[in-house]
């Protein structure tokens, strides 16, 4: 999509600080980190959110959830104490950019509930 930040990110049209790249996949630090570790992880496709996911999807989150996320997490030192991953999905579930994105959180105690 033309104007969406993330798909620009993917593209290298703006620059980010990745800590992830493959074919399908880019992860990059969040500019505005919620913990002392704070990765956002996207498909390189635009999908816009969670609740528009579609079967030929699977793949790609899959591959987010079961292979990145935890490499991710073990390369940046959050894997033993543990992390949280957050898909915030819609205006009221607080998504600001309509593409698809999992934030990793960690480096400190998580509260529930979270806000």
């Amino acid at each position: 999509m033309a104007d969406c930040i993330f798909c620009k990110i993917a593209n290298k049209e703006i620059p980010s600080t990745a800590v992830f790249e493959d074919e399908q996949v880019i992860a990059f630090k969040d500019l505005e980190p919620q913990a002392p570790v704070h990765v956002l992880v996207i498909p390189k496709k635009h999908i816009v959110s969670v609740g528009a996911l579609q079967a030929e999807d699977k793949d790609v989150v899959s591959h987010i959830l079961c292979d990145v996320i935890p490499k991710i997490a073990k390369e940046q030192g959050i894997a033993e104490k543990g992390f949280r991953v957050v898909a915030n999905t819609g205006a009221e579930g607080g998504q600001t950019v309509n593409h698809l994105h999992f934030h990793v959180l960690g480096g400190r105690s998580m509260q529930w509930p979270p806000g």
